[in-house]
């Protein structure tokens, strides 16, 4: 009876299922005649796509094969509209894998809102590699407000093969499949067209004048972008509402004269309710907004200005958000305008407003820039507006975004014309800055060792004739960084970069012999190329000598840390290799396992939609105490190389009974990411809240601070020796 109630439901299930109109072709199915694809599949990447007769069900499935290289990747996606209203969305799918090595496989999910990506996964975490069997995967986002496309996939990056099939994509649990389509209406501020080609705007020269005027107005803007609330509301596309006013703007001679035209241009925008819940700033707020400037304003203006912000938008946004759960900005409906590689000066002086207003309402480390922030817009006006072409603009974006010291600050995308400045040819060595020298830790491509001419160690002294201490003061203004081991962390990756065949360099042997030599270069494409450390597929953990255990993080995954911990309990210590990403998030899983009771080690803060400029802390954190605590000391080792995640796990870890922390100060960049497109295509990110220990200290810009300074030597690196490990063990074997 019972196998007979089971039969039934499973079929059930099935008809269910079947009766679905299959509006999307996710399960590999349908083919048009002649087509290489399944249909409604296209290609992302490089790599070969097919549809294959392995299928997991049916007769179909999509396949990616590697290059012979495998030093790309190819991805297979299908492009879904979002007509869709909900909380959560969801992607499982099936995918089987054969040989994948050097990279990795996953399902894909990413989301579109207007011209920028609001949420993405690619599995990249999960590390999966090797030879599998069909297994099924998923992935679990939230489902973003104003998307406007949803494209699944299935990637691989690097060697091997994968099959993909039977996806479904649910939206709160129901499947699109049998989703009703909602009726989506655009705000006015999406369908102003008017200056998708340019602005229109020349601004020939700048006089004194001219820039205190432009300063207002790069403030006002902002101000009234995150405060009136039919801006808010998305009644007006407020970068083209720039671009209205500016010529009449320009035009005036004297200070009445413009502050009447920015009354009249706000009054433009509509009456305003009055706002009962307009809350004046907490008290307890870290920090406050700043809106001192609107003081000093003619009574006219300032009156205007301090009636919007005590009537002030609240809650949801065109132009700002916060996160879900995390509550880091989200910066929506910010147009990159990708065509324009070079933008005229219409839209460079609007890359530089929306830059300053959203670092100056929404940044939470403001307080610990070196410039006030305050004066920054004035400084940069004529920089932004005098760039001659596409690289002068891409100096001035990344010199501003340097100014808030925030190494998750740079360009990640767009910066096309310094990458080619910084050189498309690159040296077969990975070299490190240690001891303030810059030293030869490895080779790319060990079989072109005979060629290179350079051993393990040796410290280049010049290149092209000029000293490298000369070359890092040169350059440091464009590598953005929030100290100076970050900093020359990433100056180090790019200094033996040409775009030569060849370059000339001094350097110092073991003996000290000063040499110079030419030093041949290579098409990335050509060597295994790191920036920070070589990535590995190997184990995560093993058994040292002295049994003492040893775990990176660089390769951890979920199903490693039950293992870890049985099988090193009985250890006399664990060292916890955090000199790397994580590749999975740990601080509570692996965390508990060191703390006998719930212990707090972060606390935030947080910014504030309703009131621009304020933030304020959270209640902290804890992890937990499981009752199972390890009993030997926990020896956790970090440097330059630890940021973001691994310096959260990091303070993770310190909150353990038996921690020692080791090595050097880390990057100083930790908390959640908040991306930001400004015009051109450049994109860039900041640190979105602020991340602190329990009793208020920082780690913004100082990093995590090991108990015990231990730092690389160029004699160690020239023994092969790695002085961090041997110096966690002597302290495990201390009594």
């Amino acid at each position: 009876m019972k196998q007979l109630l089971i039969s039934l439901l499973l079929l059930a299930s099935v008809g269910g299922r079947a009766q679905i109109e299959e509006k999307f072709n996710l399960g590999f199915e349908n083919q048009k005649e002649n087509s290489t694809l399944s249909e409604g599949w296209f290609k992302w990447g490089y790599y070969n796509l097919s549809v294959d007769t392995l299928a997991h069900s049916g007769k179909s499935s999509g396949k990616i094969t590697a290059d012979e290289a495998g030093s790309s990747f190819g991805s297979i996606a299908y492009k879904i509209p979002a007509n869709y209203e909900g909380t959560t969305i969801m992607l499982e799918g099936y995918m089987k894998i054969k040989n994948v090595e050097d990279g990795f496989a996953g399902l894909l999910m990413r989301i579109d809102g207007y011209d920028s990506s609001l949420a993405f996964d690619n599995m990249e975490n999960r590390n999966i590699t090797g030879t599998k069997d069909w297994e099924k995967y998923t992935i679990t986002l939230n489902y973003p407000e104003g998307a406007e496309n949803i494209f699944i996939a299935g990637i691989l990056v690097g060697k091997g093969e994968a099959w993909f099939d039977d996806f479904v994509l649910t939206i709160d649990r129901e499947d699109v499949q049998a989703l009703k389509e909602v009726e989506r209406v655009l705000p006015n501020a999406l369908l102003d067209k008017e200056f998708d080609n340019g602005s229109g705007i020349e601004i020939p020269g700048l006089s004194l004048r001219n820039v205190d005027d432009l300063e207002l107005l790069g403030r006002v803007w902002g101000f009234l972008k995150y405060h009136h609330p039919n801006i808010a509301k998305g009644e007006v596309n407020w970068d083209y509402e720039l671009f209205r006013f500016l010529p009449s703007y320009l035009n005036v001679k004297d200070t009445g004269k413009r502050d009447q035209l920015m009354v009249e241009w706000i009054d433009k925008l509509g009456d305003m309710k009055d706002c009962a819940a307009c809350k004046p700033v907490d008290e307890k707020a870290f920090l406050k907004p700043k809106l001192e400037w609107i003081n000093s304003q003619g009574i006219i203006l300032k009156e205007k200005l301090l009636h919007i912000y005590n009537n002030r938008s609240q809650g949801k946004h065109q132009y700002i958000g916060m996160v879900s759960n995390v509550r880091n900005p989200e910066f929506k409906n910010e147009n990159p305008y990708t065509n324009m590689s070079y933008p005229d000066d219409g839209f460079r002086l609007l890359s530089l407003f929306r830059y300053w207003n959203m670092i100056n309402y929404f940044f939470p480390y403001t307080h610990l820039m070196d410039k006030d922030w305050n004066l920054v817009l004035k400084e940069y006006i004529p920089v932004f507006l005098d760039a001659k072409n596409e690289l002068e603009y891409e100096f001035a974006a990344i010199q501003i975004i340097g100014d808030i010291k925030d190494t998750h600050a740079n360009i990640w995308a767009g910066a096309d014309r310094i990458d080619d400045w910084k050189g498309v040819m690159h040296a077969p060595v990975h070299v490190r800055f240690i001891e303030d020298k810059l030293v030869v830790t490895d080779y790319y491509n060990p079989e072109l060792k005979p060629k290179v001419g350079l051993e393990i160690g040796d410290v280049i002294t010049k290149i092209n004739g000029v000293p490298v201490e000369e070359i890092v003061e040169k350059v440091s203004k464009y590598y953005p960084a929030s100290n100076s081991p970050s900093r020359l962390r990433d100056i180090s990756a790019d200094l033996l970069r040409s775009n030569s065949t060849k370059m000339e360099i001094e350097h110092l042997s073991e003996d000290s012999n000063k040499q110079t030599m030419t030093l041949q270069l290579y098409a990335a494409s050509n060597l295994d190329i790191y920036r920070w450390y070589r990535k590995s597929n190997d184990k995560s953990y093993r058994m040292l000598d002295n049994n003492i255990g040893y775990v990176t993080l660089a390769s951890i995954k979920e199903e490693d840390i039950p293992k870890i911990k049985e099988e090193f309990k009985d250890t006399r210590g664990i060292i916890m290799d955090i000199r790397n990403y994580p590749s999975t998030f740990v601080p509570f899983s692996l965390g508990s396992y060191f703390v006998s009771k719930p212990t707090p080690f972060v606390k935030f803060t947080n910014g504030n939609v309703d009131h621009p400029g304020e933030f304020t802390f959270a209640k902290e954190l804890s992890i937990p105490g499981e009752g199972d605590t390890y009993k030997g000391k926990l020896i956790v080792l970090v440097n330059e190389l630890s940021q973001s995640q691994a310096e959260y796990t990091a303070m993770a870890f310190r909150a353990g009974d038996n921690t020692t922390i080791i090595g050097s100060a880390t990057a100083g960049a930790d908390g959640n990411v908040s991306a930001i497109h400004l015009p051109g295509g450049l994109r860039t990110m900041i640190s979105g809240i602020g991340v602190y220990y329990p009793n208020g200290e920082e780690t913004q810009r100082v990093g995590i601070i090991p108990d015990i300074e231990v730092k690389p030597t160029i004699q160690g690196i020239r023994d092969g020796k790695d002085e961090l490990i041997d110096k966690a063990v002597d302290l495990i074997l201390v009594d």
